[in-house]
């Protein structure tokens, strides 16, 4: 059940009028009956992306067969035999792996089911470690991408299936007709999941890509699906836009960056903290292009600073009590949570609220225009090798903020540094009076990527690289995780300046002492 308070504050006008403007313009009519122009007037990358109006029906249908496994999950065997595992190893990036992170974070797996672990990084000592801790014989590996082809996943499934070539120990989760899948196949894996073609990444969470996960650590996970189905109906074709959720809070949201309030600052009950990742990724990559955007803030605390650039999202039970009686400094909304199976309720609700913002905003919340130049440029770096990028002073790179600018830190590096860098962000938020975020390489490229280059000019790049003891060789690839993961950081940064952004690579022990 979704429960949610606004206090618009000064937005409440132009709030009521976007409103009144997709009451008119029968919006939500148009995206449930599948009318791209409830979008644009062009249906490409519209018509073919509503799938996630409708998926949980076919998630629902399915569940059954996904918690089936044995040579072939459509021979009906039993997933019992999971016992034989302690580990679920998810490769995928974005939308492949975000969702499942949520869950690895949120729940504890069933009983005498693995625990799950998801890899998104290029950093080889995350790679190395993550090897170390999954036994080849006693780990699921679940090889996840809609397109089949994404760098990072076909080369991590290179090196885990050059560790155990046994196709029974490992899964696919693709589009149908991909690469992946093809490859799959040939090699006899477990099973083949296939995700609709219908939905892009970012909002597949409640498709294969995010259930097949959670049925392989044994969840109830169609309890999520079921709590979903509730929201749906809640938010559906008829339901007036002054009572739907998704409308009134999309179009909030759109709203609040169009006065200025573009720094979406989310406060979330600790047990759900972890969706503050997925969230992200879907706000940020759906609605920043075209030089507009909203920003998702996640994981600052509530009385971090700038708040007259912010529009706040608690989400559960939060302590508010420091501010008063008085509240929170902005605008904001409450969204109310009785369980973490809630959050399924959340996901399909965020779904429809991004869809409604980037209508008023005057984008196509489905397409991603900027996501391929970094990718562009880190190919091309990998094929003919440069001089890495200078670093430039932490000082400097903080001269250029300006008032409603938000500092935004892309770490290239191990992830178990991560806290540190938290520290360092938080600590320099303070000191700057800005909002801030921090996204580990290459990961954000798959989440906030779009919106740093897309966006508005409203941000402060910091970029950190982190050197590597040992490197660690990709099966049949011409350069190493090492290698890449370099080229990756050295090919956001271009991305990142061939569109005039402020971007400055920074000196990782320089950054690091800031938060101490």
């Amino acid at each position: 059940m979704i429960t949610a308070g606004f206090n618009p504050q000064d937005l409440e006008q132009d709030w009521t009028a976007a409103l009144k403007k997709l009451a008119e313009d029968r919006v939500v009519h148009k995206l449930w009956d599948g009318d791209h122009t409830a979008i644009q007037t062009d249906p490409t990358e519209v018509a073919n992306r509503l799938g996630w109006l409708h998926v949980i029906e076919d998630s629902l249908r399915q569940w059954p067969r996904w918690v089936l496994s044995a040579d072939e999950i459509a021979e009906g065997a039993s997933h019992k035999d999971l016992g034989e595992f302690d580990h679920v190893l998810i490769l995928g990036m974005g939308g492949s792996s975000l969702f499942p992170e949520v869950l690895a974070r949120t729940f504890a797996p069933g009983e005498g089911f693995p625990e799950l672990i998801v890899l998104d990084s290029t950093d080889p000592a995350a790679i190395l470690r993550t090897a170390a801790l999954c036994d080849p014989e006693r780990t699921i590996v679940v090889a996840a991408s809609k397109s089949g082809s994404t760098i990072e996943t076909r080369s991590h499934l290179a090196y885990f299936w050059n560790r155990q070539s046994i196709g029974k120990n490992f899964v696919a989760i693709t589009d149908p007709g991909s690469d992946l899948e093809a490859l799959a196949a040939s090699r006899n894996f477990r099973f083949i999941a296939h995700g609709v073609p219908e939905i892009g990444g970012r909002f597949s969470a409640l498709s294969a890509f995010g259930m097949v996960p959670g049925a392989l650590m044994g969840l109830d996970a169609d309890d999520l699906l079921c709590t979903a189905e509730e929201a749906a109906d809640m938010l559906g074709r008829d339901v007036a836009v002054e009572d739907h959720l998704g409308c009134q809070l999309g179009a909030l949201m759109a709203v609040a960056a169009q006065h200025g309030r573009d720094k979406l600052t989310f406060l979330i009950e600790e047990p759900l903290a972890a969706f503050g990742g997925w969230v992200e990724q879907l706000i940020a990559e759906s609605t920043g292009k075209h030089g507009v955007g909203v920003l998702p803030v996640v994981g600052e605390p509530a009385d971090s600073p700038d708040a007259e650039h912010r529009l706040y999202v608690v989400i559960g039970d939060v302590d508010l009590s420091s501010f008063g009686e008085e509240g929170l400094p902005g605008p904001s909304v409450h969204l109310g949570v009785e369980e973490p199976q809630d959050m399924g309720a959340q996901v399909f609700l965020w779904e429809f609220a991004t869809t409604i913002a980037g209508v008023v905003l005057g984008i196509n919340p489905f397409d991603q225009p900027d996501v391929e130049s970094a990718k562009l440029a880190a190919r091309g770096i990998l094929t003919n090798r440069s001089e890495a990028p200078e670093e430039t002073g932490l000082q400097k790179a903080l001269e250029q903020l300006r008032p409603g600018d938000a500092l935004v830190i892309g770490a290239f590096v191990d992830p178990v540094l991560e806290p540190e860098l938290q520290a360092s962000r938080l600590a320099l938020g303070r000191s700057c009076g800005v909002a801030t975020t921090l996204g580990i390489g290459p990961r954000f490229l798959h989440s906030t990527g779009q919106l740093h280059k897309g966006g508005p000019d409203r941000m402060v790049f910091v970029q950190v690289v982190s050197d590597d003891e040992a490197d660690v060789a990709i099966p049949g690839e011409t350069f190493s995780f090492g290698e890449l993961k370099h080229a990756q950081a050295d090919g956001d940064l271009a991305a990142l300046q061939a569109s005039g952004k402020r971007a400055f690579r920074v000196s990782l022990e320089e950054l690091l002492q800031a938060g101490q």
